[in-house]
């Protein structure tokens, strides 16, 4: 008896639950990430193979090269905060609009009297070279000090945690500029901070 033979048919898969799908999670992924700022100094870190995240949350940044200081502290009401202490404290009235686009710049360096003309500026310009010169170290007006004395307050304040402080330094920096940053840390006895490298790959 011959076999019947049973006639195959193409198979069908239906993807238009598998497209909303995808689309729904690269729709959410779009809306939750956080763009990342551009960096006013390009720095190249020294490699490492120690592996710790630096952290997202009670965190300060030094960014430290060319002999320029500049200063980035994580959150946007912590930010907003140590501006109006720093404007207390420089006796410098800052507006709630100036407040708000305080609250999104990330790394920044200029002085305190050169903040309101720079939050003025757009994103664009305010990248352009010439514009940042770093945050004054001075023994006389030391400004840095009283930016990581007020990120550290203003941190207690609304998270309930300590500060912690980062150093992301460039790899051919002169070691006196260094040291000036750990001296500022040390007087407000910091004694603990971060050092951001590269990933060195570990040697098998």
């Amino acid at each position: 008896m011959p076999r019947i033979k049973v006639k195959r048919t193409s198979t069908v898969t239906d993807m238009t639950a598998m497209c909303d799908v995808a689309a729904l999670l690269l729709t959410f992924f779009i809306l939750t990430a956080t763009a990342r700022q551009p960096e006013p100094l390009a720095v190249s870190t020294p490699s490492s193979t120690y592996e710790f995240k630096v952290p997202a949350e009670n965190n300060a940044i030094l960014t430290i090269g060319q002999g320029k200081v500049f200063f980035e502290v994580a959150g946007q009401k912590v930010r907003a905060r140590t501006l109006e202490l720093m404007g207390q404290q420089y006796k410098i009235t800052f507006t709630p609009e100036e407040i708000k686009k305080f609250s999104v710049v990330g790394t920044f360096g200029v002085p305190v009297s050169s903040l309101k003309s720079f939050l003025a500026m757009s994103g664009a310009d305010r990248m352009k070279p010439g514009v940042q010169n770093g945050i004054p170290t001075d023994s006389t007006d030391n400004q840095l000090n009283a930016w990581v004395l007020h990120a550290r307050t203003a941190t207690a304040e609304i998270n309930q945690q300590p500060m912690r402080v980062s150093i992301k330094g460039d790899s051919k920096e002169e070691y006196p500029v260094v040291k000036k940053i750990v001296d500022v840390l040390q007087k407000q006895k910091v004694n603990k901070f971060l050092l951001v490298t590269n990933a060195e790959a570990r040697k098998k």
